[in-house]
């Protein structure tokens, strides 16, 4: 496979998970959508390396998004469980109500 697969493969993640993010009133939808962009991100790093000479770098890049991204996921959805306790939706529409 060749590098311009690998960017066509990335870019329709990154569209399908722009496109969740801006279509879903459901938080955790939206969570989804995040994750798929970052993992286009990830592709686009591990393609890179792969076929530049960016050598191992691109590797070390990705395993930091991964990190980030679960991190991201535990904190968003600690978020959502906490909104969902409180006022028994998990609509981000409503998420206004969070101010004070």
């Amino acid at each position: 496979m060749s590098l311009g697969a690998y960017l066509a493969v990335s870019a329709v993640l990154f569209a399908s998970g722009l496109t969740c993010m801006m279509t879903k009133r459901h938080a955790l939808g939206v969570l989804m959508g995040v994750e798929l962009i970052l993992n286009s991100a990830c592709l686009n790093l591990i393609a890179f390396a792969r076929y530049t000479t960016l050598g191992i770098d691109g590797q070390v890049f990705a395993l930091f998004v991964i990190v980030i991204a679960a991190a991201e996921a535990a904190v968003a959805l600690a978020i959502a469980l906490n909104y969902y306790n409180n006022f028994l939706t998990v609509d981000v529409d409503r998420g206004d109500e969070l101010k004070r």
